[in-house]
């Protein structure tokens, strides 16, 4: 680093808050590979999704409708159990709604820096 670049996006991490639900089917740690990682991250809105995760939550986890995304339910189906097959988030079925939230220590862990590059990603401007 030179000392020029600008301070990095705070990442914004909550605590586990007690009664969770048992997460959906997902990859141990340990079995999280970078090249599926990277795969989930290339789609541009996936990577919107995991950003808005990393420097946006509100609460622990979050239902599709937070992330104010324009799309089909089915896409969005789709784009978060790409994203949750990964291993990047981790998804909660509460009643008939999944909310998602973003495996920030497992990710930490097995790729360090990886979040770092997503929270100072700046999105393309959208018309």
């Amino acid at each position: 680093m030179t000392g020029t670049e600008p301070d990095a996006p705070e990442v914004k991490v909550l605590p586990d808050p007690p009664g969770l639900p048992d997460p959906l089917p997902e990859p141990p740690v340990e079995e999280l590979r970078l090249e599926t990682v990277l795969g989930a991250l290339s789609d541009p809105l996936r990577l919107q999704i995991v950003r808005k995760l990393l420097l946006e939550s509100e609460e622990y986890d979050h239902t599709c409708g937070w992330f104010g995304l324009d799309r089909p339910k089915s896409s969005l189906t789709h784009h978060f159990r790409a994203l949750r097959e990964a291993g990047v988030t981790r998804q909660r079925q509460y009643g008939l709604e999944r909310r998602s939230h973003l495996r920030v220590a497992d990710l930490n862990a097995r790729f360090p820096g990886l979040l770092a590059l997503v929270a100072a990603w700046t999105p393309p401007d959208t018309p």
